[in-house]
Formats: C-alpha cells, structure tokens, sequence
C-alpha cells in the first residue's frame, strides 16, 4: 500500500466518523458510540487493547497473524473514534510519527520526560 492509499483511507475513515457525529444513536455503531460518550468509547480502545495484545500471543505461538491483523483494525477503529470524539484529525498522529524521524528514541523520550 503506497503512503497516498494509507492516507486517502484514514481521510475516508475520518470524514465517515465525523459524518456520524450528527447522527441519530440508532443510524450506526458509531453514531451510537458518539451518544453513549467518551468513557464508553474509551471502553472500548481498552478493551480493543487487550484483544490486540492476546491476539498477538497466539500469533507468535501459532504464526497465524490473521486474527491480530483484525485485531489491530478494530484497535486502529476505535483510536480514530477517539481522536474524532476529542476533534482530533487522524493526519495529527501522521505528522507527530512524521516529527519523529530521524529522532533517537532514546532522545525523544528524554526530552519528553523534561518538560
């Protein structure tokens, strides 16, 4: 997938979660998320957190990565309902991973834990 799709997808996605902002609770999974509020949408990136991460257990003992792949998806999902929730743009996180190139992390980390 080339850097343009990747960023063309998380435009889609994010012009489609902030589309449903307006939405009545009942109109879609996310729509309803919007209306039940920030915990309940947190909740959720917890709970997609942990079912990445035992997914990716099984992955290294079985080699079979297709469940944290979707996983991973429903993780990524649900971070993008978050950001749009808080009126945060997918292409913020793009450019602060963007800043770090080039950036030891080693370097980074310290220069965070200064401020």
């Amino acid at each position: 997938m080339s850097d343009t799709a990747m960023t063309d997808t998380l435009s889609r996605l994010a012009e489609v979660l902030e589309s449903r902002k307006g939405a009545e609770a009942d109109s879609s999974y996310v729509a309803s998320l919007y209306h039940k509020g920030l915990n309940k949408i947190l909740e959720k990136v917890g709970e997609e957190s942990v079912e990445t991460i035992l997914a990716a257990k099984d992955a290294a003992v079985s080699g079979d990565c297709s469940d944290v792949i979707y996983e991973t998806a429903d993780l990524w999902f649900h971070s993008l309902v978050m950001l749009a929730a808080l009126g945060q743009h997918p292409q913020a996180v793009l450019d602060e991973l963007d800043r770090r190139f080039g950036l030891s992390g080693h370097a980074e980390k310290a220069a965070r834990s200064q401020n």
